[in-house]
């Protein structure tokens, strides 16, 4: 096997066995922190699935990353609920005040920031993600909090 996939975790599951595949790649991502394409080339060939069927599967679920993400990870819901509440400023406020573009991780590898379609919290809008820990219900004052915590961490 190629370092990329843990040997590990393919190994709890059974090869050629196609409804293991997203469980694979999560385990994979969790310890690894994305997915590259020698991993598609890889659990493709375990699973006996063509490398670009596990890319598709894989690109049709927010939660992976194809590149490594900063060390916070920030994830803003723009589903409509947070949209409605506002989610759109709170967006550009972090692209100002962190310098990191959606989809992007900012150059000293401290923050990436992704747009995600839903989090599943619409009752709690707006919904923010760093890391593992939910913001739920974020008003200005909140996001003015968020990001001078961030910023406290890594300086």
């Amino acid at each position: 096997m190629n370092k990329e996939v843990p040997v590990h975790i393919l190994e709890k599951y059974p090869a050629g066995k196609r409804d293991g595949l997203i469980p694979i790649l999560m385990e994979i991502q969790n310890e690894k922190g994305f997915l590259s394409e020698e991993v598609f080339q890889e659990v493709g060939r375990y699973l006996n699935i063509p490398a670009n069927k596990v890319y598709c599967v894989a690109t049709f679920y927010d939660r992976f990353r194809f590149k490594p993400a900063g060390r916070y990870l920030i994830q803003m819901c723009r589903g409509t609920a947070c949209y409605l509440s506002g989610s759109t400023t709170y967006l550009d406020e972090f692209v100002r005040q962190l310098k990191v573009s959606p989809g992007g991780t900012s150059k000293d590898r401290r923050y990436s920031l992704e747009v995600t379609s839903c989090m599943g919290a619409c009752d709690s809008a707006p919904v923010i993600r760093i890391n593992d820990k939910i913001y739920s219900r974020v008003t200005p004052e909140d996001l003015v909090r968020i990001i001078r915590s961030l910023k406290e961490k890594t300086e």
